[in-house]
């Protein structure tokens, strides 16, 4: 799951190379996982830090710090296992002044299904190609997911810790376009953080930041027609 929080204040770019007439053209959408169509770590992350005395978006730091080689980006990309990972982040949180049990921090990551995206899915199914790009700690077990059923509607998943490479490398988004067989100006790419909704906008897809799943459905709903 994703952990850099830069802001973002444009969630939805229409291009003008997607326009037809007064349609706008697509051929598939994307979503992230953690915070789309699953909740993501924050509630947990924010309750771990109140219950240990932490100072508010602890653990937001400690991620953000060295986003791109930290233990945490490390993990994501499958480049460390969780104990090496365990040490490693305890490291990095005490050289920032904290005190974190890294094992703590991750059993706080409980998801549960968010119902607005999961039914956007089912409608979608049939009528676009289905992917997901999703930063994760270790590869899903699809069979065991909270949306195992969801899952077999996707035509691709790509997965950071299977890839090596995470969001927000422009890498991960090229790949799930090729495995579409989609160019990326032909999709519609979701997800809850800017900083990984930037780099998708850079290589020609269309974004929208999800923050009220509602308010995302009908924003996908308008560009879709």
């Amino acid at each position: 799951m994703p952990v850099n929080h830069a802001p973002y204040d444009h969630p939805v770019i229409i291009d003008a190379n997607v326009f037809s007439g007064d349609r706008v053209l697509f051929d598939a959408v994307l979503f992230d996982m953690g915070g789309v169509l699953v909740t993501g770590p924050f509630a947990g992350f924010a309750r771990y830090e109140v219950d240990n005395g932490l100072p508010v978006d602890t653990i937001r730091t400690i991620n953000s710090t060295d986003a791109d080689s930290n233990a945490w980006a490390r993990y994501e990309r499958g480049e460390i296992d969780r104990d090496e990972f365990c040490r490693a982040y305890g490291g990095e949180a005490a050289a920032l002044g904290f005190t974190v049990d890294a094992d703590a921090v991750l059993s706080c990551m409980k998801s549960e299904p968010v119902a607005e995206m999961i039914e956007l899915v089912g409608r979608l199914r049939g009528r676009f190609k289905l992917g997901m790009i999703t930063n994760n700690l270790h590869p899903m077990n699809r069979a065991d997911s909270l949306i195992a059923d969801v899952l077999e509607l996707f035509d691709v998943i790509v997965e950071s810790s299977v890839e090596g490479v995470r969001k927000p490398d422009p890498a991960i988004y090229h790949r799930a376009c090729e495995r579409l067989s989609v160019a990326p100006a032909r999709c519609v790419f979701l997800d809850d953080l800017g900083v990984n909704l930037k780099p998708a906008r850079a290589i020609g897809m269309t974004t929208i930041k999800v923050i009220d799943p509602v308010v995302a459905a009908s924003e996908l709903a308008a560009l879709l027609g």
